[in-house]
């Protein structure tokens, strides 16, 4: 068996648990979509980029809604998250043409949840041999592009595909 280590969400881990509110229902709210990096609003959940992504790409879809258990969500709220997951694949395989994907959703503090009272679903693109030996060794996480530039890449897609599923 093969163990993945992830050292540097360490810092994000540490003090998630000391920041003051949710990261999820604050981004929606700061009236500048760029700035919190949501790339595509729908009725009852949105998508996000993740801060601290493993990936270019790795992108998260979360209710507006804060809630912390996925099962008590209503029919209308799933559905929307399992079409805005349909979406987020469409869109970054148009714009990284990924060989794969990891999706899904950690709940609960034990099972790697960094924002344990507010569920949001992960979307990582994959590729063959994209972890590297620089986050054991050095201690340190490479990833090619920022924040902003992945904002830019995926964006035009989101808005123009988004319009096309509704």
């Amino acid at each position: 068996m093969q163990y993945i280590s992830a050292p540097w969400r360490n810092a994000y881990v540490r003090t998630v648990h000391t920041m003051k509110g949710c990261v999820l229902c604050r981004a929606p709210k700061i009236g500048d979509d760029r700035k919190a990096h949501i790339l595509f609003r729908g009725r009852t959940c949105f998508i996000v980029l993740n801060k601290y992504p493993y990936v270019p790409g790795h992108l998260m879809i979360a209710p507006f809604r804060h809630l912390a258990v996925f099962e008590r969500s209503n029919e209308r709220l799933s559905g929307e998250l399992a079409d805005l997951l349909k979406l987020s694949l469409r869109v970054l395989k148009k714009a990284y043409a990924p060989q794969g994907f990891n999706i899904g959703m950690n709940l609960g503090r034990s099972a790697g949840a960094g924002v344990v009272d507010h569920y949001h679903l992960h979307v990582v693109p994959r590729w063959t041999g994209d972890s590297n030996f620089m986050p054991i060794i050095g201690r340190a996480k490479v990833v090619l592009e920022d924040l902003d530039t992945t904002f830019s890449r995926l964006v035009p897609h989101f808005q123009r595909m988004g319009r096309k599923s509704r």
